[in-house]
Formats: C-alpha cells, sequence, structure tokens
C-alpha cells in the first residue's frame, strides 16, 4: 500500500509564492488542506479590498483559506492544528511564533530566494542585484527561532544576467523557488531529504527592508553602483532624484559610461552636474563617468525612454 501524501498546510501572500503552491497541488505524494494568507488590502484608486494572489490561487482550486491578523490567537492556533499537517510550506509570508512553525510533525519549510546564508532578511533579490552579484538562487530550510538562520535543505543556483533587474529576476526566482519547493517536499515525503546547519561566514550580507532613502540616488557614489541600484529597484519602488528644475523623477534603467564619453566636454564635471542635448540624451556626471539615463518616469507620468522625456519636457538645463 502506497505512503499517504504529506498534509500540508501552505503559507504564503503575494504572486510570488503562487507558482509555489501550484507546483505542490500537482504532487500526488502531497495534499495541500489549508492556505494561510494575509488578510485583504484596499488597492487602486477606489481603494476596494483585494484579496492576495495566494488566495485567489487557493480559492480557485476550492481551499480552505484562512487570513488571521493575529498568528498567537488561541483561536487561530486551534483552527490551525485541526488540519493536522504532516509538513507547513512557507513563501514571502510573515514572522511565524514557535507554536506555529513547530506545529507539524515535519516543522515548517521555508523558501527563500537567495542562496542562505547570504541575504538573509526581507529583500534578498533586491539587494543581491543592489551589490551588482552575478549569481543568486533559491534555498528550502526549516523555520527556527531566528530568522533565516534554518538548518539547510536544498538549494539552486540562478546566474544573474547584465540586463536583470528587479522584476526580471524576481520572475525567474519565483518559478525556480517553485521546482525547489516540489523537490524538498518530495525529499521530505521519501524521508531523504538533507539537513545541514547554516554557516557563518565573515562576509555575510544582509537583506534589510527597503526603506525610501534606499531609492535615493547619491551621484558622488560610482556610476556601476547607481546602474546596480537602478536594477535592484526597478521597476518598483525605483530609484529617484531630482531633477534641477525641483521635479521628481524615477530611474529605470541607466548604463554607466566612462569619462571618455563626457559630452559636450572632454573632461568630466563636478558629480551631479546634469547634462543633455535635448534630444537624445539625460546623463549625471558621477566620479567615475557619466550616469546615462535610458528609462525614466516623471512624477505623474508613465515610464518613457529619455528620448521621449526630452521630446515632451524642455529642460532648462540643456546646454
Amino acid at each position: 500500500m502506497p505512503p499517504s501524501p504529506l498534509r500540508i498546510v501552505f503559507m504564503g501572500t503575494p504572486d510570488f509564492a503562487v507558482p509555489t503552491l501550484e507546483a505542490l497541488l500537482a504532487l500526488p505524494e502531497a495534499e495541500i488542506v489549508a492556505v494561510i494568507t494575509g488578510p485583504d488590502r484596499p488597492a487602486g484608486r477606489g481603494r476596494q479590498l483585494q484579496a492576495s494572489a495566494v488566495k485567489q490561487a487557493a480559492l480557485g482550486h476550492g481551499l480552505p483559506v484562512l487570513q488571521p491578523t493575529n498568528l498567537k490567537s488561541p483561536e487561530f492556533q486551534a483552527e490551525l492544528r485541526g488540519y493536522r499537517a504532516d509538513l507547513q510550506v512557507v513563501v514571502a509570508f510573515r514572522m511565524l511564533p514557535e507554536a506555529v512553525w513547530n506545529m507539524p510533525r515535519l516543522g515548517s519549510v521555508n523558501i527563500h530566494a537567495s542562496l542562505l546564508p547570504q541575504y538573509r532578511g526581507a529583500a534578498p533579490i533586491n539587494w543581491a542585484l543592489m551589490h551588482g552579484d552575478q549569481e543568486t538562487g533559491v534555498s528550502s530550510f526549516l523555520l527556527r527561532h531566528e530568522i533565516d538562520t534554518g538548518d539547510l535543505l536544498l538549494q539552486e543556483k540562478l546566474p544573474i544576467a547584465p540586463t536583470d533587474d528587479f522584476g526580471s529576476l524576481y520572475d525567474k526566482l519565483k518559478h525556480l523557488g517553485a521546482d525547489l519547493a516540489r523537490r524538498t517536499v518530495l525529499a521530505l515525503a521519501a524521508g531523504q531529504a538533507p539537513s545541514t546547519p547554516q554557516a557563518n561566514p565573515p562576509d555575510l550580507r544582509a537583506a534589510p527592508k527597503l526603506t525610501k532613502e534606499t531609492g535615493r540616488l547619491d551621484f558622488g557614489r560610482p556610476a556601476t553602483a547607481l546602474v546596480n541600484q537602478v536594477r535592484g529597484l526597478a521597476p518598483a519602488p525605483a530609484a529617484y532624484t531630482t531633477l534641477p528644475d525641483g521635479r521628481g523623477l524615477k530611474v529605470l534603467r541607466a548604463q554607466a559610461l566612462g569619462p571618455a564619453d563626457a559630452l559636450p566636454a572632454n573632461t568630466l564635471p563636478a558629480p551631479g552636474t546634469w547634462a543633455t542635448d535635448g534630444r537624445r540624451y539625460l546623463r549625471v556626471a558621477t566620479p567615475s563617468g557619466w550616469l546615462d539615463l535610458l528609462d525614466v518616469q516623471l512624477e505623474g507620468k508613465k515610464r518613457m525612454s529619455a528620448e521621449e522625456l526630452l521630446r515632451g519636457n524642455k529642460l532648462a538645463f540643456a546646454e
């Protein structure tokens, strides 16, 4: 007689978690018995309540959905216990109290969008790009007390393309994470999942929550570092600056130019100096060369190329 499928409670909220939910639903070795997600939130111009991406997917499959506001609530924990889960799989949710993550007999597995122990924290994809990394990946690990520090189960690496920004890398990793979750659950179901304590090397990089200041472009930094900052925050929340006329400008794609590319002068002006021919290019000087702004978004407007911006807006600082 074949073993019974693992009874799994799935926890997640944004669209990043949906491919993992779909992958686990397709596994004969697993049975999703309930889905835990965040409360409905106001969204859009009308501020109407909107269900999370995970809730919408779960309801589409007829799964029970719980939306607790307090994970420590005795009532919620009693309801959760009633599902008799063998395992909880967590993707892009929130911190769980021990009474919740330690409830199933196999514990709780988290899928994290980095090669742990690097980039523990809330924004691993953003920070890997902002640091100019050429490789990232996904990790599955067992939840423990300290955030993102539990024993590693499986990992999968992924090269970061020079053209990747947060949006494109997010899409790649959410599908890679789904496959990793599938393999992790299969290993656990077979009793063959490796478990390795995480190391704590001296060169650890954290991935703290993004703030408004994270996006501010400081033209005193090298152009390549600013390009990586733009990549790590595009298309949202986006790196930003202020035009010389005081209008806010989001920068969504940029490239670094060397001092030899300085136009119209052959010498590089002071960092923060803007340059444009009023038609084709919009640049800002940095200590290492020009930062060429390629795709931008003027406050209150849609995303556009620098050329489109210059066609529709006469900038007072044009030479």
